[in-house]
């Protein structure tokens, strides 16, 4: 991966409290898997950022090979790498991702 592309993505990762890199946008998500996640975080009431990698192939490469896993959407809270949708999901319906929400100070729906 390229400098830049790893640049973008450290940047988006350390300026947002709650990160996804997702297909398309959280307003109009163009995977149902995106999709699932989206509405896990709406359900929530987190706010987040949604970074589209539709966007640019480069970054749709890159944050594979920065998370070293191979699937996207792919939840990032607080710096640190969560998982993609079925890892959230997972988490949502055991509780898991509202504990990591409340350990890391991030304001959600109780």
């Amino acid at each position: 991966m390229d400098q830049q592309t790893n640049d973008l993505i450290s940047k988006e990762i350390e300026g947002n409290e709650v990160c996804l890199f997702m297909k398309g946008t959280p307003d109009a998500p163009q995977c149902g898997f995106s999709m699932a996640v989206i509405n896990m975080l709406k359900l929530l009431e987190v706010n987040f950022k949604g970074v589209n990698v539709l966007e640019d192939e480069k970054l749709r490469q890159g944050i594979k090979e920065f998370s070293d896993w191979p699937t996207i959407p792919q939840l990032y809270i607080k710096k640190e790498f969560v998982g993609g949708c079925d890892i959230v999901k997972e988490m949502y319906e055991n509780g898991e991702l509202k504990k990591i929400l409340e350990d890391k100070g991030i304001n959600y729906k109780k």
